[in-house]
């Protein structure tokens, strides 16, 4: 469990079909263990080996067909999340580093000091968006600020584009979304009371 307030990057340094090596810095090595969970641009992964300077995690198919991960190479940043525990302040919001699926990067225009992104997500996806609702991008936990079909809207402080890979992203690339548990469950819900 993840809250998408992201607090490190780090760089892949070897990636393939089935695991991806990561060099992140020392604070986040000292906290992980073989075994242990680590949210990597939103998907949650399970650490199989470290040493004083990476991690390596393996990545099961169905994580490699609806995220980014396979996509990565070396050198490429990603951002980095370490799980929640019980004592954790919650800043951010719920999420399960279940990555939903991508999303397109339609547009980036800058706003005073921050960033409007707009988004293009599957229509499987889109569903469960809404203005003022939560979403995660690449792990991390925003705003939607505003949703129009398959299109939405978030906005970017300073902080946050400069703490993650946001200041990578350009218009035409892909970024791993997860939609808000809730309504996913509240939609089910629904669809059982109808039928």
């Amino acid at each position: 469990m993840f809250s998408g307030i992201i607090t490190h990057t780090g760089e892949v340094t070897d990636a393939s079909r089935s695991s991806i090596s990561i060099r992140a810095r020392r604070d986040v090595l000292e906290k992980l263990a073989r075994g242990a969970s680590i949210a990597v641009d939103g998907a949650c992964l399970t650490v199989v080996k470290k040493d004083a300077k990476s991690f390596v995690a393996d990545i099961m198919e169905e994580t490699m067909r609806r995220t980014t991960l396979s996509k990565l190479r070396r050198g490429a940043k990603v951002n980095l999340e370490l799980p929640m525990t019980a004592a954790t302040f919650l800043s951010g919001h719920i999420v399960q580093g279940h990555v939903d699926g991508v999303a397109k990067v339609k547009e980036i225009r800058k706003k005073d000091a921050s960033f409007i992104i707009s988004l293009e997500a599957p229509a499987e996806i889109s569903r469960y968006l809404v203005n003022k609702g939560s979403v995660a991008i690449n792990g991390v936990s925003l705003t939607i600020i505003e949703v129009r079909g398959q299109t939405f809207s978030v906005g970017i402080i300073p902080h946050t584009w400069k703490a993650t890979t946001f200041g990578t992203l350009k218009a035409g690339d892909l970024v791993n979304i997860e939609t808000d548990i809730l309504a996913k469950y509240v939609a089910k819900l629904i669809r059982t009371k109808k039928s």
